[in-house]
């Protein structure tokens, strides 16, 4: 299956930078003006997805239950019996 690839040009937009999606790209993403896009770095490069309220709560409950149980998470990950 061939990959779409699309080019994509910086533009100045005030005292930031910002990319014009092209209209394939934003029909495939399934978003519309003024929604909300996540860029993240992946290990090959970067990942853009449309944002997910959803996903979102469920990653800052995540960290936050990480950040309480670190240890026990720790403790988890090298066979350890925690404290």
């Amino acid at each position: 299956m061939e990959v779409p690839l699309y080019r994509l040009k910086l533009r100045r937009v005030g005292n930031s930078l910002g990319v014009t999606l092209p209209r394939e790209a934003v029909a495939r993403l399934d978003v519309a003006e003024g929604d909300e896009l996540f860029l993240t770095e992946a290990p090959d490069g970067f990942l853009l997805s449309p944002y997910d309220a959803g996903f979102a709560a469920a990653m800052a409950a995540f960290d936050e239950t990480r950040r309480r149980f670190r240890q026990a998470l720790r403790a988890l990950a090298s066979g350890a019996k925690p404290k």
